[in-house]
């Protein structure tokens, strides 16, 4: 496994809708396994391969629930219920947090990394965290959907 770089908000792949995965293959999981480790080593609880620069529809999902690590490939919403407006944040937008508001639970099915079809009832943060990452491989970001955006406060130290 390595770690990959997560892009940053102004790159262009960002902004891409990702192309549906085809065929899951030894270089998907290899992908798969590294977003894991990208998203624990900056202590994240999503991750979509957008961000690290892969334009596929791959999420990887551990809001450290009784669900444990979510490796989704392919995954489409397939219910929605409620809407609730909470604080998040995004990998590739350091420094920012923004109120969005959300489907407060949904329905969904996706691949898992051996070609099982799964599906998820989830609500709350794993919900949230579910639909964040799947709108990156929309090339939606959290920032257009918020309808209000905060800086992180700076320490006094003045970092």
């Amino acid at each position: 496994m390595a770690l990959r770089i997560i892009r940053k908000a102004g790159d262009p792949v960002l902004r891409e809708a990702a192309k549906e995965v085809r065929k899951i293959t030894p270089v998907l999981k290899v992908l798969l396994d590294d977003m894991v480790e990208t998203m624990y080593s900056v202590q994240g609880v999503g991750l979509a391969a957008p961000q690290v620069g892969v334009g596929k529809r791959v999420i990887v999902v551990d809001v450290r629930d009784e669900n444990g690590l979510l490796k989704m490939i392919n995954p489409v919403i397939t219910g929605r219920e409620g809407r609730e407006t909470d604080m998040e944040g995004c990998l590739s937008f350091p420094g920012i947090q923004g109120e969005v508001e959300r489907d407060h639970r949904i329905m969904l099915r996706a691949l898992d990394p051996e070609g099982e079809e799964m599906e998820i009832c989830a609500s709350g943060l794993l919900a949230r965290a579910l639909q964040h990452e799947i709108d990156h491989l929309d090339g939606v970001l959290f920032v257009d959907r918020a309808v209000h955006i905060a800086e992180e406060a700076r320490s006094k130290a003045g970092q």
